[in-house]
């Protein structure tokens, strides 16, 4: 499925009294005095206005929230106390830019006129091929991500001046959603006080694209109301994951979780016949090609929608995360929709897209539609997935990561408080804001999606099987974790897993399942073959202890 709270914009510096340590005394030398003013001037607890405010002003009254601002103050002060120290001790912040003269500009130069900023809201699409993930990576200055892309390129614009483009905190960057490393986005935001009325620049948005890749591209900017932050604001978000129809056929006959589910506990599944005839030596290559010819019938597809329907509501997702216990209530989730579309044939294979509509995500909650599979494919019914909500623990797989792709986060109650203001003023109005909507680039997207998204995802597919991959990894396995896949639809005590509990036989996940891009000329040898090497076991994935770090890592 992250940040501290950030000040609004209307917030001045005046809500916290500190000394006046910028007074000089008598004694002090007019150079030191010089250097103190300059270094007070270009201090980031003045980067965030382009006006001073006069003492006695409305801003020094206190108002109602001034305790909210007087905190999100404290957390600002506190980001940059913690970013000075990182600075005098040479640690950079990781897709950001250095003190160099590149970023500041030589110290003999006149200073650069400081440009209003404004609160805005930057509408983004990208394909994570190649990428590290969304999120800027501190101290790692050679790690690729799209946060750290779009930022350069705001600086080479001008929409960042030269004094905020050492340290992104300066100019309270966050986003809505953080996607992992090879995940992609048609839509995603990031929100940001940055500069709009650049001189010489008559289309910014044109202008930014022409300084970003293009597998990365800016939508739209909309002025946001000051208090706007990306990640606290957002409200709901739409992901989709697609994989192979041929994923829904059953175990082959012979293989580890056949014996499992359909000779030790007598389930039985219509689509069984598919293996009708083809030899138990068939090489999974054969296989392979021949799965690729089927196509789902219709009532399997409302065999799947019937049991995503068991997904919506608010319910307890801790079996389909990592790390979390059902006593958690951070794994309390809302999923408002599941829609299955009807399958659609790409080259020679049939794909099934899945749309997830939630209030947020946790960390690898494509668990649920690797469940939707499963038992799907092995006849389980949809009351699986209600015994999974109940306070024991199991093990689900993760999907392969290929195919999750967030689609765009959602802003419904930022729009309607909008409205609401919107309704006594004028368009032309400088309080006036316009709603956060993705759907009027609609055209642009999913052009975007076929030609950068969706065109990958297929070519990986087809070239190396890695969904064929995965799911005869599964197959192969014949210990207590999937006990669950029955006709029966509960959870026995066998499949249970139990805290500090060491059990005889774990399943264990590969995590080249995890990737969504490979070397160029090499993405053929994650195939077959490759599936069936023996692998390390993997260390159990936990998330981070801190609350704060695991919000990180939620979308």
């Amino acid at each position: 499925m992250k940040t501290e709270p950030q000040p609004s914009a209307s917030a001045p510096s005046t809500d916290l009294k500190r000394p006046n340590t910028d007074a000089p005394t008598e004694a002090e030398p007019a150079q030191k005095k010089l250097k103190r003013e300059t270094e007070r001037q270009e201090s980031p607890d003045d980067a965030g206005t382009c006006e001073p405010v006069a003492e006695g002003s409305a801003a020094d009254t206190p108002k109602q929230g001034g305790e909210k601002k007087g905190r999100q103050e404290q957390s600002r002060r506190a980001a940059h106390r913690a970013w000075e120290k990182e600075k005098k001790q040479g640690i950079r912040r990781g897709g950001t830019r250095t003190e160099s003269s590149e970023a500041r500009g030589n110290d003999n130069e006149p200073k650069e006129p400081r440009l209003p900023k404004r609160q805005t809201a930057l509408l983004i699409g990208f394909c994570g091929s190649g990428y590290n993930g969304m999120q800027l990576q501190r101290n790692h200055e050679n790690i690729k991500t799209i946060e750290g892309t779009l930022f350069d390129a705001l600086v080479r614009v001008g929409a960042v001046s030269k004094d905020n483009a050492d340290n992104p905190a300066k100019v309270n960057f966050n986003r809505a959603a953080r996607t992992d490393a090879g995940v992609h986005a048609a839509g995603n935001l990031v929100s940001m006080k940055m500069i709009t009325s650049i001189p010489g620049v008559d289309n910014l948005i044109a202008r930014i694209n022409e300084e970003l890749p293009q597998e990365i591209r800016l939508w739209d900017t909309v002025r946001v109301q000051n208090a706007f932050n990306a990640r606290t604001t957002c409200n709901a978000r739409k992901y989709t994951y697609f994989f192979p129809s041929y994923l829904l056929i059953p175990p082959k006959p012979g293989s580890g979780l056949h014996k499992t589910v359909f000779e030790q506990n007598s389930a039985s599944s219509p689509l069984l016949d598919f293996w009708q005839g083809v030899p138990a030596e068939s090489s999974p290559n054969d296989d392979l090609a021949r799965k690729r010819t089927w196509r789902a019938p219709k009532e399997v597809v409302e065999m799947l929608r019937e049991t995503a329907k068991k997904f919506e509501g608010s319910h307890k997702f801790h079996n389909f995360t990592v790390g979390q216990e059902y006593k958690d209530p951070t794994s309390q989730r809302i999923m408002k929709k599941i829609e299955v579309a009807d399958p659609v044939v790409y080259g020679d294979t049939e794909w099934i897209s899945v749309l997830l509509h939630g209030q947020s995500f946790m960390l690898h909650q494509r668990k649920m539609i690797s469940l939707l599979v499963l038992a799907c494919r092995t006849g389980t019914p949809p009351t699986v997935v209600e015994e999974l909500y109940g306070p024991r623990s199991a093990f689900i797989p993760k999907m392969p990561a290929l195919g999750l792709l967030l689609e765009y986060p959602i802003f419904d109650s930022y729009n309607k408080k909008i409205e609401g203001t919107n309704a006594s003023l004028k368009l032309d109005d400088p309080e006036y804001r316009l709603p956060i909507d993705f759907e009027i680039h609609r055209e642009k997207i999913e052009k975007f999606k076929q030609g950068f998204i969706y065109s990958r995802m297929h070519s990986i597919e087809s070239q190396s099987g890695l969904f064929d991959a995965w799911i005869r990894s599964l197959d192969k396995y014949q210990g207590n974790d999937l006990l669950y896949l029955t006709s029966k639809g509960v959870l026995p005590d066998s499949a249970v897993i139990k805290r500090g509990e060491r059990r005889s036989d774990p399943f264990r996940e590969k995590k080249r399942f995890d990737a969504t891009v490979f070397p160029e000329g090499r993405v053929s040898k994650i195939e077959i073959e490759e599936a069936e090497e023996a692998d390390e076991d993997e260390e159990e994935e936990v998330l981070p202890a801190n609350k704060k770090e695991r919000e990180e890592l939620e979308g």
